[in-house]
């Protein structure tokens, strides 16, 4: 990829410098893939505490880059990888991600009091090769809120329980 995605304040290229991170690297060809794909980029590695988790401790959530796709709002996971020769690299982007991004996004959308706009949750792959081009694939839609849903029954005493559950 010759072109430049975003430069720092010293000129450099961000896909050239040598300190940043691969995962750093990922999202900028990500964002930068998206854009020729036409979505509009809203923010990128948005961060908010999203509740405790079972030791008390506070539980901070991040969504890669949220951007619209037409009228529609997308939470996007970038997920970078050197090489997918032993698992693909949609492969980490797991249930318990999956979770943690629909609390994020669910902030996000209380901070901002977006309550009438359809939203989706993309993913994009970059696999990243050390003597090779960079592959980017988004895949549209991985998943929805509705695959997540709280599971509720009543014992034979009366008693009610819920869980999650995933589908």
């Amino acid at each position: 990829m010759s072109e430049v995605l975003s430069i720092d304040p010293h000129g450099k290229p961000v896909a050239d410098r040598p300190t940043i991170s691969l995962g750093d690297k990922g999202e900028a060809l990500a964002a930068g893939f998206l854009v020729s794909q036409g979505y509009r980029l809203v923010i990128s590695n948005f961060k908010v505490p999203v509740g405790r988790n079972s030791k008390g401790v506070q539980v901070t959530g991040e969504i890669d880059i949220i951007a619209l796709d037409g009228e529609t709002l997308c939470f996007i996971e970038v997920k970078t990888r050197r090489s997918d020769e032993f698992t693909p690299v949609i492969t980490n982007v797991d249930a318990r991600k999956q979770r943690q991004i629909i609390r994020t996004a669910k902030v996000y959308r209380k901070i901002f009091n977006i309550r009438d706009i359809a939203s989706r949750y993309d993913v994009v792959t970059v696999l990243m090769p050390k003597h090779a081009e960079p592959t980017v694939e988004l895949i549209k839609g991985f998943w929805t809120e509705g695959k997540f849903r709280k599971q509720r029954w009543i014992d034979g005493d009366g008693a009610e329980y819920a869980n999650w559950r995933h589908r």
